[in-house]
């Protein structure tokens, strides 16, 4: 026996966007709290802007996995595609940056350098599918659920 599952136009657009707004916010946030880490921290708290700001990092990379999962398989293939580049490129940049970020910490800029390279790689291009999810002529959609 089949059931008819309804998939609003609504609930597509923000599965669509779902990845990239989380992790925006999610290196934001971590950015946010290195700088106030840096303004705070004196020469006996040297760790505290990178104790403070790879929580929220760490947190999504863990969350982005049962994310990205869940939204991969979506029966909106517009939904996938989104989903599956927004993956891509987050998983890019976090695996780039755990390789060399201690050597980009080396030069002049320091760990704000690397903070920057991370929001530089990744807010403009992620901000950028956010609108073009946004302006997607989204349907709603009927799908059959088989019962076993």
């Amino acid at each position: 026996m089949s059931e008819k599952h309804h998939i609003s136009a609504a609930s597509c657009k923000f599965s669509a966007r779902l990845f990239n707004l989380a992790a925006v916010g999610s290196t934001l946030l971590a950015a946010s709290l290195f700088g106030l880490g840096q303004m705070i921290a004196d020469k006996k708290m040297a760790f505290l802007p990178m104790a403070m700001s790879l929580p929220p990092v760490m947190i999504w990379l863990a969350a982005s996995i049962f994310v990205y999962a869940s939204v991969a398989h979506h029966p909106n293939p517009i939904v996938c595609h989104y989903t599956k580049w927004a993956g891509y490129r987050y998983y890019a940049i976090v695996g780039f940056l755990t390789i060399l970020s201690n050597d980009i910490a080396h030069l002049p800029t320091g760990w704000m350098g690397v903070w920057a390279l991370f929001i530089l790689a990744l807010v403009p291009w992620a901000s950028y599918d956010l609108w073009r999810a946004g302006r997607e002529d989204w349907q709603d959609m009927e799908i059959d659920r088989s019962q076993h």
